[in-house]
């Protein structure tokens, strides 16, 4: 057991790395000159951010893409990571590579909509998190300004949300509300100069700019200190105002309310309220305003306030129609007014967040004479569509992120491997009632068969060949590939255009939620021995889904419609993936081995090339027999008429150019790289041979097991071959995932469709 103690030394450790004592004004400047990243503007700041944490290749809607793994959520376990829609998230890099370059864009607000649980909150929590956790890097430091005015003027100090302070100046620093730019402090003219400079040994190809001058709190400090000195006659006057006694440069960790400011559906307030902030009445008595309104008596507590200096977010825009106009000349002006006389500068990138309805809510200002006055806010408004998942992993991942804690995000290493993902299993603690806690399993499949019918209701048909259906394009988008028989198609050759795919469809919270309640249902299924009612089955939630649409209000009559008639694809696919399962259970002790497979190929190679194999007595012809046997026995393509002896017929020959030499050929040159041989081919990679490892049929059980009888299944008499083979077919099936209950149903069900047709 841990003691105490080690977690207040992690903490500590964790805290010396984060803060920094405060910096003088010049030991700042000196810094940026090393680091130019630390006086980043709002914009190149949020892209060096998202940079830093590099990129990842993944496979979606058909296609490779480099993604970011900022949106990864690696700052936070993956809790809050953008699943999906990664050409989305790269558009929107894009726009800030060039929004942070002043090449275009830089007045345009960035909008996300899309229909509800796409991944846009999600975006607002990652982006969050992923700001938070680079701030706290050496690479991502973020400053501002504190004052103390005291020690020129003990009669007066400054008062920014509290009493006015004493004497005692040394602990009267006062940070400035609005995270000013420590740059803003310099007068304009000496900071184009210096940032000039800054960017000329900077190796950024994206210039930093700092163009807003100091917020009214600190410039209410700047000037009561200049105001003072120069009365006494101090001749460098600029450099006693920013002495280390006056003004400090401060290190802060980026987070709502410093730095990004998140405006809520539920936020109220008058637009003034809500962007920039309110007066405090007490304060203003308290404090001399001089005849006008004080900006220490200010509440900076506005979204654009909080978060000046980074990034503002509006979430549930269309809550908030009403001050998206005012926010209209924010991104090019980079100004706001506090009150008549004040005003502020503001350097953050503004987001906006809505669902699909925002576009109607923008037209009810719209007179019926054609009058627009949001006519302009409108052209401002950059879109990013966020859509539905259309990758099967990507959902399946989804599901199991809404019914437990899981995080991590995927990251396969190979087709096998992320198949292997998809159809896993599941195992839950349900609680049933107080006190009452029971084991509940989604067999294998069964998150696979929801997250593939979701898929394919969100699909378009209209693009699709004659004999394919929706089922085989969402294969297509997941995998890039059809395979039928030894050839393969790959998705190249449909042309889809994806256009509108993803933007309707079964939400996964009509699915998570259609889990859930069946989690608490005990199933009328019994066994002697296992607990079969208490595991929910592919069948179960596809039963279960088409049945919810009738009553979910969130689906028109149309789409309820629709959507049933996919059902029918989805459980065939499904029951084949069982089908294969058991299969391969059944054949587990007869499988070919892989060193054979490889030994077959290596055979066929030298055969074509007039080469030789390697032996242990050293280099030998190729076997013909070898390659007949394989051929006729495990392949199972000919008779053995197609030899005359062991010499291949030209059918023979055809195939094993075609099928076997053309693929490997391919798969060489596709991965050709420094030093490739035969050893480096991933074998199940020829489709030919990926039929030899990985799939069977009913035909290889009839040659292999004289007295199978499917019938039996259910209670196979003893020591009869079918008691045998169920017994090792159960055993398999439970070392690659299934419970003995589910390996049990899925079984019956798999044997069930067979007994009907077996002869």
């Amino acid at each position: 057991m841990s003691q105490p103690h080690h977690f207040f030394a992690e903490a500590n450790s964790q805290l010396r790395g984060t803060y920094e004592q405060p910096l003088s004004l010049q030991e700042y400047v000196s810094r940026a000159f090393e680091n130019p990243s630390i006086a980043s503007h709002a914009s190149k700041y949020l892209l060096e951010a998202i940079e830093s944490m590099g990129t990842r290749t993944v496979f979606e809607e058909g296609e490779s893409r480099e993604r970011y793994r900022f949106f990864d959520d690696p700052a936070n376990d993956g809790k809050h990571a953008v699943l999906g829609n990664t050409e989305v998230l790269n558009r929107f890099v894009d726009d800030l590579r060039t929004i942070a370059a002043d090449r275009g864009k830089s007045e345009k607000i960035l909008w996300f909509d899309g229909p509800t649980a796409t991944g846009k909150s999600e975006l607002k929590r990652c982006l969050i998190n992923g700001l938070r956790a680079y701030s706290k890097t050496d690479a991502g430091r973020r400053y501002t300004v504190e004052w103390n005015i005291t020690a020129a003027d003990e009669t007066r100090g400054l008062s920014y949300g509290g009493e006015v302070s004493g004497p005692e100046a040394d602990r009267d620093w006062y940070e400035s509300p609005v995270q000013a730019h420590p740059l803003s402090v310099f007068p304009r003219s000496v900071r184009q100069t210096l940032l000039g400079e800054l960017n000329e040994e900077a190796t950024n190809h994206i210039q930093t700019t700092v163009s807003e001058e100091l917020d009214p709190f600190s410039r209410e400090a700047y000037n009561y200190l200049e105001e003072t000195y120069r009365r006494e006659g101090v001749d460098q006057l600029f450099s006693t105002i920013t002495d280390p006694q006056h003004l400090r440069i401060k290190n802060y960790i980026v987070d709502v309310g410093q730095g990004i400011g998140v405006l809520h559906s539920e936020d109220d307030g008058t637009t003034k309220e809500r962007l920039v902030g309110s007066w405090m009445p007490s304060m203003l008595q308290k404090l001399d305003s001089r005849g006008r309104k004080n900006p220490q008596a200010f509440s900076y507590d506005g979204v654009l306030s909080q978060g000046n200096g980074l990034l503002t977010i509006v979430e549930d825009a269309s809550q908030h129609a009403d001050l998206l106009q005012k926010l209209l000349n924010v991104p090019d002006e980079g100004h706001v007014k506090l009150d008549k006389g004040i005003g502020m500068d503001v350097d953050s990138q503004l987001l906006i967040i809505s669902n699909p309805d925002l576009n109607s809510e923008l037209d009810k200002y719209a007179d019926r004479n054609g009058e627009d006055p949001l006519k302009a806010l409108k052209r401002r408004l950059d879109r990013h569509e966020f859509r539905y998942l259309t990758n099967i992993s990507l959902e399946a991942e989804l599901i199991r992120r809404e019914l437990t804690d899981e995080t991590t995000v995927w990251q396969a290493s190979d087709e096998a491997d992320l198949k292997s993902k998809i159809r896993a299993p599941l195992s839950m603690d349900v609680r049933q009632e107080p006190g009452a806690v029971s084991e509940r399993e989604l067999a294998p499949h069964a998150i696979e068969a929801a997250a593939l019918y979701s898929v394919v209701t969100r699909l378009e048909p209209d693009e699709l060949s004659r004999g394919y259906d929706l089922v085989d394009k969402a294969l297509l988008y997941e995998f890039g590939y059809i395979q039928e028989g030894d050839e393969r198609t790959p998705v190249e050759d449909f042309g889809f255009s994806a256009e509108g795919e993803g933007s309707q469809g079964i939400p996964v919270t009509f699915t998570r939620d259609i889990i859930a309640d069946l989690l608490h249902k005990e199933f009328d299924r019994h066994h002697p021995e296992l607990d079969v009612g208490s595991v929910v089955m592919p069948t179960d939630i596809l039963d279960a889904m088409t049945s919810g649409l009738r009553e979910a209000p969130v689906f028109s009559r149309g789409e309820r419609s629709e959507y049933r008639e996919h059902i029918s694809p989805v459980r065939e696919h499904i029951q084949e993936r069982q089908e294969e399962d058991v299969l391969a259970g059944l054949l587990s002790e007869r499988s070919v081995e892989r060193e054979t497979v490889e030994s077959y190929v290596e055979h066929v190679y030298a055969w074509y090339d007039n080469g030789t194999v390697e032996t242990r007595r050293g280099p030998a012809d190729p076997d013909p027999l070898r390659m007949k046997l394989f051929e006729t026995e495990q392949l199972g393509r000919f008779e053995a008429a197609d030899y005359a002896g062991t010499t291949p017929s030209n059918a023979v020959k055809r195939f094993r150019k075609e099928k076997v030499i053309t693929a490997l050929n391919r798969y060489a040159w596709e991965n050709r790289g420094e030093g490739f041989t035969i050893e480096n081919v991933d074998l199940s990679e020829i489709p030919v041979i990926r039929a030899v490892l990985d799939e069977h049929d009913w035909a290889d059980i009839e040659r292999l097991y004289e007295d199978f009888d499917p019938t039996q299944w259910n209670n196979p008499p003893a020591n009869t071959e079918t008691a045998r083979a169920k017994e090792r077919t159960i055993e398999y099936m439970c070392e690659q995932g299934y419970s003995r209950a589910s390996a049990e149903l899925t079984s019956r069900t798999v044997l069930r469709e067979i007994a009907d047709k077996w002869d």
